[in-house]
């Protein structure tokens, strides 16, 4: 009898309290919109998942792996179950202890290496203790481009021997936010960007200026005309205009 009751304790101390938390993992991937998954190459997207009602963290990284590959996210039709990662695509593996179902916050942000770049995306999802969410798991689409400013540099003091022939012609890099190419009749074609400069004098907008695509993958230059001494502040956009991507840059130089 003795031995009837310690088990019947038992079983009770075991379906009971903590111990019936089970860790539970959900792997989580950022992709960027019109283009692949945000990895290692591009500093990986920092994860956050916290307890819907309590707000505490429950789990954090940064997602770790390859872009992809792309044939099968840019040249196939995805069809209902077909993978879109293999075992090298980037990922974060957050392993949660839950005893319960219990509604959780995704939050990332990529890409960290490019924080100039960098934009935020979130959703929910319940956890179910022990039933773990793999393969492509949990799939958080950001918009977006990586914009950067050559030339002129950040506080360059140009005097007028910068402008050759009456312009001066300055220069930026443009890639997708997984940090995918662009070129002109390549996967992600130039020609569907449109990258225009606006050019402020102390404050006062004073003219727009086009930028083309250059044989360099990733370059466009424009021209700014013969501009008279003073404080100058560029800002450069980009738009794709079948991906509704965009991407902005933003610098101030002189004029001597």
């Amino acid at each position: 009898m003795r031995i009837f009751y310690s088990i019947v304790l038992l079983t009770l101390f075991l379906f009971s309290g903590e111990l019936h938390a089970l860790p539970t993992k959900i792997i989580i991937r950022v992709k960027a919109k019109d283009a692949k998954f945000i990895g290692t190459g591009i500093g990986g997207a920092a994860v956050i998942v916290r307890d819907n009602i309590s707000g505490s963290i429950l789990s954090r990284g940064v997602t770790a792996g390859g872009s992809g590959d792309t044939k099968i996210l840019m040249q196939t039709s995805i069809v209902r179950y077909q993978p879109q990662t293999d075992s090298t695509t980037a990922k974060f593996v957050a392993t949660i202890d839950v005893n319960e179902p219990t509604l959780v916050d995704v939050e990332v942000q990529a890409p960290l290496s490019r924080r100039g770049a960098a934009v935020k995306g979130t959703t929910q999802v319940w956890v179910i203790p022990g039933k773990d969410i793999l393969g492509d798991g949990i799939i958080i689409e950001l918009p977006g481009l990586i914009l950067d400013i050559l030339s002129p540099y950040t506080h360059q003091s140009l005097s007028k021997e910068s402008f050759k022939n009456g312009a001066f012609v300055f220069r930026v890099n443009l890639v997708m936010l997984c940090g995918c190419p662009i070129s002109k009749g390549g996967v992600w074609d130039a020609d569907d960007f449109e990258v225009k400069a606006y050019l402020k004098k102390e404050g006062k907008l004073i003219g727009n200026y086009e930028l083309n695509k250059i044989d360099v993958v990733n370059l466009y230059e424009g021209r700014l005309p013969l501009l008279e001494k003073g404080s100058y502040e560029l800002t450069v956009s980009a738009f794709q205009k079948r991906g509704n991507n965009a991407g902005v840059d933003r610098i101030n130089f002189t004029v001597q």
